[in-house]
């Protein structure tokens, strides 16, 4: 038995991307549904540290890079949605902070290449008044030099939850192997066949969207393309854990030539109410290479020569490799803004990281204008799937 379905959009992929683009789509007028094969937000989107950040740290070289001038207004348009004037309406999303930090310690080339930095960015960072520090930097005694940036950091479970509960008919959970792609050699346009509970269900769309993060490229194998590919750069981030641990929001400039952060802490609290420090910047880039001992123990290091006054005795310790997906482009070469491409009826999009997903969304919407798609799905179709639907889990953060 074959059931046949027609909508204007399939998605693949439930993480923040994805299902920020589905609540675009529907707000639009496009009866869209999407596909996951885990839990809602197993990827990146819960490795994600929820910095909205404005691209200052692509800025430390002392001139503003293509990625600083992108990311720049980002911080601005998410504000508008948190406040319920965007394009979303993310006004029940938990913000962890809103503020984040510079911090350079006290040597002269750490000093410089901060100065640089902000430099580059006029008007978008406040070097403070140690008057002005928050607690956590007001109780040491380490030279060094603190900034307020324009970025802030959303709690990623509050925010995958926000974006899933308008569209949580629109969302199913499909089986690893359980789809392929079948090419019109004349159209070049794809449909989708999906096995489920013993039935074949054949899809048709104006449009299918790849929005899958690292599975992206099982689906570009999956559909046999062969004009783009996708690329991971791998991260090994780390994190601890205790009870009440200071809430600490900033960036640590380094004193060699890196232009990346030496590390970069985020706070966010487990099932158990524990403050969690969430590690990343240089120390999760550098340590790919590390087994998990040696990464935590360079962490440990770390974090005991930058914050020498914190107690991290009696503190729980782990670490996971997680790879940020991104198109390749260029050789290899880092894109700095979010990216799509097509092939036939499919578009391909990753949004580079969190802070870009708005752009993502325009970017996809652009495509579907001028590509002069408009809505036509039957949204009454929805009920020949209700027999068929499971529902993903949210994911849940990996400290818990």
């Amino acid at each position: 038995m074959t059931s046949r379905y027609s909508t204007d959009i399939v998605i693949f992929g439930g993480g923040i991307a994805g299902l920020w683009l589905l609540n675009r789509l529907q707000s639009d007028g496009f009866h869209a549904i999407l596909f996951e094969t885990r839990a809602l937000g197993s990827g990146q989107t819960l490795a994600s540290q929820g910095i909205i950040h404005g691209g200052l740290k692509y800025a430390l070289s002392g001139s503003v890079s293509g990625a600083a001038n992108v990311i720049a207004d980002m911080p601005q348009r998410w504000r508008q949605c948190l406040s319920g004037s965007g394009e979303l309406d993310l006004r029940d999303v938990a913000v962890l902070s809103d503020q984040y930090y510079m911090w350079s310690d006290g040597s002269l080339r750490s000093k410089l290449k901060t100065f640089l930095g902000s430099k580059s960015l006029v008007g978008r960072v406040e070097a403070l008044d140690q008057n002005n520090y928050p607690t956590f930097f007001q109780d040491n005694s380490v030279d060094g030099t603190l900034y307020q940036l324009p970025d802030f950091v959303v709690d990623t479970p509050s925010l995958l939850q926000k974006l899933r509960d308008p569209v949580q008919s629109r969302i199913f959970q499909i089986d690893d192997g359980a789809y392929q792609f079948k090419k019109d050699e004349v159209s070049s346009n794809y449909r989708i066949e999906l096995s489920k509970n013993e039935t074949e269900i054949e899809f048709s769309a104006n449009k299918i969207i790849f929005c899958a993060g690292e599975g992206n490229a099982e689906l570009i194998e999956q559909a046999s393309i062969k004009t783009i590919s996708a690329q991971v750069r791998p991260l090994h981030m780390v994190y601890l854990k205790k009870p009440n641990l200071p809430q600490l929001f900033v960036h640590c400039i380094g004193d060699d030539f890196s232009l990346t952060p030496k590390l970069t802490v985020t706070s966010h609290t487990d099932l158990q109410g524990q403050t969690v420090w969430y590690l990343g910047g240089d120390l999760a880039e550098q340590g790919v290479s590390k087994s998990k001992a040696d990464q935590i123990e360079a962490a440990q290091q770390l974090v005991k020569k930058l914050f020498p006054w914190i107690d991290i005795s009696a503190t729980e310790w782990n670490s996971f490799l997680i790879n940020r997906a991104e198109a390749n482009i260029n050789n290899n070469y880092r894109p700095d803004d979010a990216y799509v491409a097509t092939e036939g009826n499919i578009i391909l999009a990753w949004p580079t990281k969190l802070t870009l997903t708005p752009s993502l969304a325009d970017k996809v919407i652009n495509a579907l204008q001028s590509d002069s798609v408009t809505p036509a799905g039957d949204s009454e179709s929805l009920q020949v799937l209700s027999e068929f639907r499971v529902e993903p889990d949210l994911a849940n953060a990996y400290w818990d």
